[in-house]
């Protein structure tokens, strides 16, 4: 199966229907497939993560746009941006700088696994939170 290219012309709409407000996004690392969180944009944090190609979300807790690793320094750069058949649903494949997406100092947010009925941690702890952000 061949690959296209669409550029703007053909797809001038290539962004998400935010009609219904915030839309899901997955981080997930380019060169392994890890997903590595999901968090929620808006129009605003879509524009700005095209603009910069570093992930913008909208922060539910904070209210505003955060530019991921604004605090930590551990930013994604955006490879590509894809969208589902829907339109409501962004995958963002990235390259997580610093080795950690998730604000407990892991590599990943999915960090919990329940497997054979027992819960184990399945990825590594990168950083210490408290030193970071002065809080766990």
């Amino acid at each position: 199966m061949n690959e296209k290219t669409v550029d703007d012309a053909q797809e001038p709409t290539f962004k998400p229907d935010f009609g219904k407000g915030l839309v899901p996004a997955i981080a997930q690392d380019a060169e392994t497939g890890e997903v590595l969180m999901v968090a929620y944009m808006n129009e605003d944090a879509w524009e700005a993560t095209r603009r910069t190609g570093e992930a913008h979300y909208w922060s539910r807790s904070r209210a505003r746009i955060w530019h991921k690793g604004e605090q930590s320094g551990n930013v994604q750069k955006v490879l590509a941006m894809r969208l589902d058949c829907d339109d409501d649903t962004i995958l963002l494949l990235v390259r997580q700088t610093g080795g950690a997406a998730c604000h407990t100092g892991r590599r990943s947010c999915f960090f919990r696994e329940l497997r054979d009925g027992k819960v184990a941690i399945c990825s590594p702890q990168v950083f210490d939170p408290q030193e970071v952000y002065g809080r766990s």
